[in-house]
């Protein structure tokens, strides 16, 4: 848990089930036999599809040569064809994108790309709360009675049927690059040319790649036919820090070529050139040059930043703060990204306040099994946040709903096992527009049809989600003692980076560990703890510290818990209480404590404790 995240004040939180991932001993000890890796390392690998030691090689050490070949893309050459045309003959590109990390980052490599090879590019990121998401005939009518002949989108467009009929009638040609799902028919709007891994008959090996990867690969395709060795010596290894930072926001699969797209982009920031992503690093206090920069600092330093502006104001501006040469505008602009989600953060604190008070007075809507909670004027740019919140405190799909000026915006986020966008879809005559998949969507509907719709939900919830009661499932990967931690094993765990969607940072459970010493609490709700293995603890137990055991040390190990007090005061634990123990392990950097010690996920009394059991934790 994030110490950042608030506790939270729901009533009777969900309940934390453990499950533990089915293990491959016979595997993992092959893998780690013949690649000569740690036995737990080898076992997260076969966990992830990994069982050859060139595979494991591959995973663990990804390299431009595994980029897919661009061409491989259904519609690939007739968008380079007309993109090169248009270079050539110095007719303006007009690149339609998104107002999100993914969409953004998506028009700066394109623009970068064009404007490296000469051509002229244009863009137009619409306006969350004017405009709203995706193309709009309007902005096509302008581009062209300015001249503009050719629009690619880029994030966007692959439910834009009419706005594509438009771009067809005023002779534009359009290319659109998406990588949303297509209808359920398979129905793809006209356009010059699709590129979608997505889209039927595509077959593009990767089918899980953001936007901002899509357009990477339009830019790699068009500038390895200008100049193949330079693209791949030295502008592919700079783009790829664009879309490093979308395919970990947008929190697509990190596996495959998102892997190694996340992981070179990874190493490249660590070096930044560009003064905007240098004053976006200094907004962050991000220094990557002391800091091994990993996937969590990008999708919750970074990625906040550049989502505040689609967010709270014009997402226009992270494409010119990434194309500026101006050290000075370049740090307004990182400087107005940081207040920018100040106010995000500020924003959606008031209006989590106000749906934990609807989610503690009103019984009904907390017994919901699939929650829509609605109020008047909260933010638009956030209310898809606060789902997450919600979701993060009840273990149920929600809903958030901000009414304004008789409309109704909502946006969701699901749970394991419910396909939120199957729920919304059996509604789908109360929208003026929805979309999404099946962890995340998003509407627009007249006011007076909530209560409708509350009621049509409520009921497809009862059928779809009876037979499940509320939980937080705390996935453990594999089991590994306290006493087999060392900087060793913790510098190949490194290895799996970046981690995230589809690569989880790997959660270890220890059973039978001993407490050295009761339960320090810390800011009224945290906790720390000495630690050590029952072997280890037996002999410290004879021996108690004197003074407070350093992580990492032989005897002992020391672990934080975030929010974890009240769980702590629950269990009753105290010196020598024996305890099973979900955890991740870290390294802390501080002068004084710093070395290996782990942070708690979860923690239940051991069932070898003969003074207490507990069923789950």
């Amino acid at each position: 848990m994030n110490p950042a995240t608030p506790a939270g004040t729901l009533r009777q939180p969900p309940r934390q089930v453990w499950t533990l991932a089915e293990p491959h001993p016979d595997q993992a000890a092959a893998l780690a036999k013949a690649a000569r890796l740690p036995v737990v390392l080898a076992e997260l690998l076969v966990a992830r599809g990994i069982a050859s030691p060139s595979q494991a090689y591959a995973f663990l050490n990804p390299d431009l040569a595994h980029l897919n070949d661009p061409f491989l893309m259904l519609g690939m050459a007739a968008a380079v064809e007309r993109l090169e045309q248009a270079i050539a003959n110095h007719e303006p590109t007009l690149l339609y994108g998104d107002y999100d990390v993914d969409g953004t980052t998506a028009v700066v490599l394109l623009k970068t790309a064009i404007e490296m090879l000469g051509g002229i590019a244009r863009f137009h990121v619409p306006h969350r709360l004017r405009e709203g998401y995706g193309l709009q005939s309007s902005v096509l009518e302008a581009a062209y009675a300015d001249g503009v002949r050719l629009v690619i989108t880029v994030d966007t467009g692959m439910r834009a049927f009419a706005e594509a009929e438009t771009a067809r009638q005023l002779g534009l040609d359009l290319i659109i690059t998406d990588h949303h799902l297509t209808q359920a028919d398979d129905a793809v709007p006209h356009a010059l040319a699709i590129l979608n891994p997505n889209q039927p008959g595509c077959p593009y090996p990767e089918k899980s790649l953001c936007g901002a990867a899509i357009a990477l690969k339009l830019a790699q395709a068009v500038l390895e036919r200008r100049d193949t060795a330079r693209t791949r010596d030295k502008t592919l290894p700079s783009f790829l820090k664009m879309a490093a930072i979308a395919t970990i926001a947008d929190a697509v699969p990190l596996r495959g070529e998102n892997r190694v797209i996340a992981a070179l982009g990874l190493r490249e920031l660590r070096k930044p050139v560009g003064v905007g992503l240098r004053a976006l690093f200094a907004a962050a206090a991000l220094d990557p040059a002391a800091k091994q920069l990993t996937g969590f600092d990008v999708a919750f330093r970074l990625a906040p930043r550049i989502n505040a502006a689609g967010r709270m104001d014009v997402a226009s501006e992270v494409v010119e703060l990434f194309s500026t040469r101006d050290p000075a505008r370049a740090a307004e602009l990182a400087a107005k990204l940081e207040r920018l989600n100040r106010e995000r953060r500020d924003t959606e604190a008031s209006a989590l306040t106000a749906i934990e008070t609807l989610l503690e007075t009103d019984s009904g809507l907390f017994s919901d099994r699939l929650l829509v909670v609605d109020g008047q004027g909260w933010h638009r740019g956030v209310i898809g946040i606060l789902a997450s919140r919600v979701v993060e405190r009840t273990a149920k799909p929600a809903i958030v709903v901000s009414v304004e000026d008789g409309v109704a915006h909502g946006s969701g986020r699901s749970v394991d096992g419910f396909q939120l966008l199957n729920a919304i879809e059996s509604c789908a005559d109360l929208f003026t527009r929805f979309g999404g998949h099946a962890f995340a969507i998003g509407f627009a509907m007249p006011a007076t049809a909530l209560p409708d719709l509350k009621r049509r939900l409520r009921l497809y919830a009862e059928e779809h989600l009876a037979a499940r009661e509320p939980e937080h499932l705390l996935r453990i990967h594999a089991e590994l003692p306290l006493d087999r931690i060392t900087p060793v094993l913790a510098g190949w765990l490194r290895k799996l980076e970046p981690l995230g969607h589809g690569n989880p940072e790997p959660i270890f459970v220890a059973r039978n560990v001993r407490l050295l010493a009761p339960p320090r609490i810390m800011k009224d709700r945290h906790i720390r703890l000495e630690l050590a293995q029952q072997s280890m603890a037996q002999q410290a137990a004879q021996n108690p510290p004197r003074e407070p055991v350093l992580a990492g040390s032989s005897s002992a190990i020391r672990a934080i818990g975030w929010n974890l007090a009240a769980r702590a005061a629950s269990l009753q634990l105290d010196r020598g209480s024996l305890i099973d123990l979900a955890y991740r392990i870290r390294e802390n950097t501080h002068p004084d404590f710093g070395g290996l010690e782990v942070e708690i996920a979860g923690m239940r009394v051991s069932q070898e404790d003969p003074q207490r059991t507990e069923a789950h934790g």
